[in-house]
């Protein structure tokens, strides 16, 4: 065997027949992360690893460098701001997606207004999660947030809610509506501000035809009728 023949062997052994994405997205999609990553790999040879948390968190950690390939934020400003700094591709801008509230409480926590009740309520915090905005300014909207808010325990993202939910510690929590589907209950839309999922590609990605690509089969019919039976709106 030729040095050149041999080497171009060994390119083939060494590297991965298909490439991998990384996508940093919302909690909100954890419930779709498998599905996912199943079907992009079915329609395109590629792999997809999501790491998750909340859009403001992987926000600063796209600007401190991290090697994503695509964001995916549950606000979509936040992709507009990182797009205006240059650390995301300007022209792959999209929106995909639109999040939904929704809310449960322990047995005896049966309506919005029980919330007066609980020991303690989890809401994603406001800081750096979207759907924590959404929360507080509903709140306010049906004039509860200052009697719960010595009450209400900030999680870091929609997932972390859910836990100390979960986990008995708080007696009620308002979160992603994708992680309640089928058990708590939808806050209606027009009670609460749009919370509008975006994404875009990476500036430092290594990869950028793959992430775009990705990106826009989020906008097909196929990837559609997946977000909307995990509970989310599609524009």
């Amino acid at each position: 065997m030729s040095l050149s023949t041999f080497l171009a062997a060994l390119i083939v052994i060494s590297c991965p027949l298909h490439a991998q994405l990384l996508v940093a997205a919302a909690s909100d999609l954890a419930p779709l992360t498998a599905e996912l990553s199943r079907a992009f790999e079915k329609a395109t040879g590629s792999k997809v690893v999501f790491t998750l948390s909340s859009s403001g968190t992987l926000k600063r950690q796209i600007e401190n460098g991290a090697p994503f390939d695509v964001y995916l934020s549950a606000n979509e400003q936040f992709v507009r701001e990182l797009a205006d700094s240059g650390a995301i591709l300007a022209g792959s801008f999209t929106v995909y997606a639109e999040g939904r509230l929704g809310w449960m409480g322990k047995p005896g926590i049966t309506t919005i207004q029980d919330l007066r009740r609980a020991r303690l309520i989890a809401v994603p915090n406001p800081a750096h999660a979207p759907y924590g905005v959404a929360a507080r300014k509903y709140l306010k909207n049906i004039g509860l947030w200052d009697a719960l808010q010595p009450r209400i325990v900030l999680a870091e993202n929609v997932r972390q809610a859910m836990q100390y939910f979960e986990s008995g510690n708080v007696d009620a929590v308002i979160t992603a509506w994708t992680l309640l589907k089928d058990k708590g209950m939808q806050i209606p839309a027009s009670e609460h501000p749009p919370i509008r999922q975006a994404g875009g590609v990476v500036a430092r990605s290594s990869q950028p035809q793959l992430a775009g690509r990705f990106l826009a089969w989020l906008r097909t019919a196929t990837v559609a009728r997946m977000l909307t039976n995990a509970g989310l709106a599609v524009p």
